[in-house]
């Protein structure tokens, strides 16, 4: 796995660089030899913020942020939520080759724009809508870290949103037009 670091308002020492391509190298075993990770450090106010991204060739993304006081703090939380939602992938991945079902994962950039404008819009991300079923598009939220995701129906085609309710389940929206 080839670990990039990045950092922004920090100076990122040897130890730092060190110590997150050790952390990291223990998932090396669950990825191939041609995934990058990024390592990107950050401090705003007091709060020292470390966010890991791992996307995958297939469309997955691992995505992580943790914030604390002290930044290896800050690493160790963000590896350990991140072996958390690697450990919940894999699970739903047994389970849906044990239960015959395919999973297909969507490729979601990023994008880098950000423009306020008056009406209060801070960002913008485009990203393709492919189809998938909801159950993928729930499976694709949680990876994300979001509370909700888009996507295009593949037995309707129509363009659906599921979410994160209050009370833990989710919810899917099926507009009418």
């Amino acid at each position: 796995m080839n670990v990039i670091v990045a950092g922004r308002n920090v100076e990122i020492t040897e130890s730092l660089k060190k110590m997150v391509e050790e952390k990291l190298d223990k998932f090396q075993k669950y990825f191939k030899t041609d995934v990058e990770a990024t390592a990107t450090f950050s401090v705003q106010k007091n709060r020292q913020i470390v966010e890991i991204t791992i996307p995958l060739k297939n469309g997955a993304i691992f995505r992580v942020e943790e914030s604390s006081p002290d930044m290896y703090a800050s690493i160790d939380m963000a590896v350990e939520k991140l072996q958390k939602q690697i450990s919940k992938h894999k699970t739903k991945l047994e389970k849906r080759y044990k239960s015959h079902d395919t999973i297909r994962f969507e490729y979601i950039p990023e994008s880098a724009y950000s423009a306020p404008v008056e009406h209060g819009i801070v960002k913008t991300k485009r990203f393709p809508v492919k189809p998938m079923d909801a159950e993928e598009a729930i499976l694709q939220m949680e990876l994300l870290g979001h509370n909700f995701f888009v996507f295009r129906n593949g037995e309707t085609d129509e363009v659906n949103v599921v979410y994160l309710r209050k009370d833990g389940k989710y919810g899917l929206i099926e507009p009418m037009l």
